[in-house]
């Protein structure tokens, strides 16, 4: 029996140009080339649906009116994303009007989701567009869904406590004040928004994406009120964020505080600085990202649930780091 003949769509790269200058100075170009359209899939397995259905929280990457990429969480009780067919994946949520993302949800506009599981540090994405809005939430229509391991993913329980109270939004800033600076040097874990659409980009590279980053508290380093800088150490080789970034500099970052559930947004112009190990200042790190912050947004009690570390917490340091995926 012959196999099917894939479609012109099965064919094309999941790979833009961005991603594949910042493969070659990598090293992985090659063997993305060979992997890539095998392990980046045009649908979503059967255990990626029912990962969704299970999660009572997503990470959403998407656009505003300006284009700017911001990051954010969606949650709702599990159920409330739901994959109908390999190709879909519906979510019963919008982002409130407190968030940055408030609006952004329309037919045809571009997002990532990342789904994470952190008691188990399970995670899975699916980027695409949106193929259709009702009252209830949105539909997503899958152009990307690849897994990623568990490394680097904070362990954390959710507990019986939830915050009842609406979300109260602050009133945005262009720099860092010291609370902000305080929680980025606490953080052991954010999530950025990266966007491409540029020359070359087809249906299946182009688009928004959200990924995570994670690390000992401290290995965000905050330079000043206005400057971030984190390592970037080796990962699954795929370079999304860093790809997107070359061709794209703006870029969303969400730090969350899991146990207040207050979100720190930040947006700003990213670089990556291509440094040995020794000039990083993290033992291992390949490279350095540094975003220069343009706003600043913080949402008091935008997550729902209050959730608790699940491993040993390390104090705030300001060398060395796990690695980020």
């Amino acid at each position: 029996m012959n196999a099917p003949t894939p479609s012109p769509l099965q064919l094309e790269s999941p790979f833009h140009a961005g991603e594949m200058y910042v493969q070659t100075l990598a090293g992985s170009r090659e063997q993305m080339a060979e992997v890539g359209a095998r392990v980046i899939r045009l649908a979503m397995p059967d255990q990626h649906r029912q990962f969704f259905a299970q999660l009572p929280f997503l990470v959403m990457g998407g656009l505003d009116a300006d284009d700017q990429p911001w990051a954010t969480l969606l949650s709702g009780t599990p159920g409330f994303a739901h994959s109908p067919d390999p190709t879909l994946l519906r979510v019963n949520a919008f982002p409130p009007p407190t968030d940055p993302l408030y609006g952004a949800v329309t037919s045809g506009a571009p997002i990532g989701l990342l789904g994470i599981e952190p008691s188990t540090r399970r995670r899975n994405r699916v980027n695409g567009s949106i193929d259709e809005v009702d009252a209830q939430g949105f539909t997503l229509r899958v152009a990307q869904s690849f897994g990623n391991c568990p490394q680097y993913i904070r362990k954390r329980e959710a507990t019986p406590q939830a915050h009842d109270a609406p979300p109260v939004a602050e009133p945005p800033q262009s720099s860092l004040d010291d609370d902000a600076q305080w929680q980025i040097a606490s953080a052991d874990t954010f999530f950025i928004a990266t966007h491409y659409a540029g020359d070359g980009a087809t249906a299946r590279s182009s688009g928004t994406d959200v990924s995570h980053r994670g690390g000992k508290p401290g290995f965000v380093r905050v330079e000043d009120a206005n400057t971030l800088v984190w390592p970037d150490f080796r990962g699954n080789s795929f370079y999304n964020t860093l790809g997107n970034l070359h061709a794209n500099p703006r870029a969303g970052l969400v730090f969350v505080d899991f146990a207040s559930g207050d979100f720190l947004h930040v947006a700003g112009d990213a670089e990556v600085l291509w440094h040995d190990e020794a000039q990083s200042g993290f033992e291992g790190a390949l490279r350095l990202v540094r975003l220069h912050v343009r706003e600043v947004r913080r949402v008091r009690g935008a997550l729902p649930a209050a959730w608790r570390d699940g491993e040993a917490s390390p104090s705030v340091e300001r060398t060395g780091a796990w690695p980020t995926a």
